[in-house]
């Protein structure tokens, strides 16, 4: 389907695949985009952005990641890519990320599939009208592989997830080790300003402001806002791994062996034989990265085209 991965030079290791898109900060230019709403029926509404083509190919929907929205540069990346492959495309913002803020109450997290299918069910007939092929990155990816393993829809003809933490707790885990300190610290502010930028009482925001690691964030604010006992309860509940099996639309992982914040060994505890449907593709690119030699188009861009176009 597409060549084995090989990093692009100077970007060799985890690390700089993972940091790459901050320190060069490519952006990647899209035709205008049609703004849609679509109402998750309980007051909430996600925005998305379409680029529209004149196309008999489903529908690409991507899914951003942990602190991300729309406009992310992996997605714009993406869209970019697929638009050229002959793709439509809709770049979506889930719960309270990004320009869904003012119309949503609440807030994403990995294991809100129901988002997801509310959502895919408010596209205008005439948009999803050859059907859709879903992209989740990350958080997203996890979001997105717990829904296929939840239900089967012919609406939805195939679908990738990139760098997807399948077990949640070992990601945390990963994430509040020492060498990932810089990292952490990142995302935990990203992750305050998402939280504060949305309906919160003064409970949830002091909750919020003492958390100091990712497990505390989630176990003080995300848990008990979206009604679980723990974080450990969320994770337990929210992981994609025990969803795989149950997955029957075609779909290709993508994730790197040298994953700073996902550890690859949950990825080496599935039986890929056992279920036909799951195309594992395994390579040294970081999180979020596969920026690969011999094209500007990070390689998990082409392995998703290719996989897309060859079903």
């Amino acid at each position: 389907m597409i060549e084995p991965f090989r990093p692009r030079l100077p970007w060799v290791g985890g690390h700089l695949q993972t940091i790459r898109n901050q320190v060069v900060r490519p952006r990647h230019a899209l035709p205008e985009g049609e703004r849609l709403w679509l109402d998750l029926g309980d007051g909430d509404a996600l925005a998305a952005s379409l680029h529209r083509i004149d196309t008999a190919r489903p529908l690409a929907v991507l899914i951003h990641g942990l602190a991300g929205t729309e406009d992310s540069l992996y997605l714009r990346a993406s869209a970019a890519h697929l638009l050229a492959s002959g793709f439509s495309v809709l770049r979506l913002s889930l719960r309270g990320a990004g320009p869904s803020a003012p119309r949503c109450r609440g807030q994403y997290h990995a294991g809100r599939s129901e988002d997801l299918r509310l959502a895919l069910g408010a596209l205008p007939p005439d948009v999803a009208a050859n059907g859709v092929a879903l992209v989740g990155y990350s958080l997203g990816g996890n979001a997105l592989l717990k829904l296929l393993g939840e239900e089967s829809s012919s609406h939805v003809r195939a679908a990738a997830s990139i760098s997807a933490p399948i077990d949640l707790a070992d990601a945390a885990a990963t994430l509040t080790k020492p060498r990932n300190r810089l990292y952490q610290s990142w995302l935990l502010a990203k992750m305050r300003e998402e939280a504060c930028a949305g309906p919160i009482d003064e409970a949830q925001r002091r909750a919020v402001a003492s958390a100091r690691t990712v497990i505390e964030f989630d176990h003080r604010y995300v848990a008990p806002r979206n009604g679980f006992a723990s974080a450990a309860d969320y994770y337990a509940k929210s992981s994609a791994a025990p969803f795989l099996p149950h997955i029957r639309i075609p779909t290709l992982l993508v994730h790197a062996t040298n994953d700073p914040w996902i550890p690859i060994a949950p990825y080496k505890h599935v039986d890929w034989s056992g279920n036909p449907a799951l195309t594992p593709l395994f390579g040294a690119g970081g999180h979020v990265g596969f920026h690969g030699a011999g094209s500007p188009v990070a390689w998990h861009d082409r392995a998703i085209a290719a996989f897309f176009s060859r079903l």
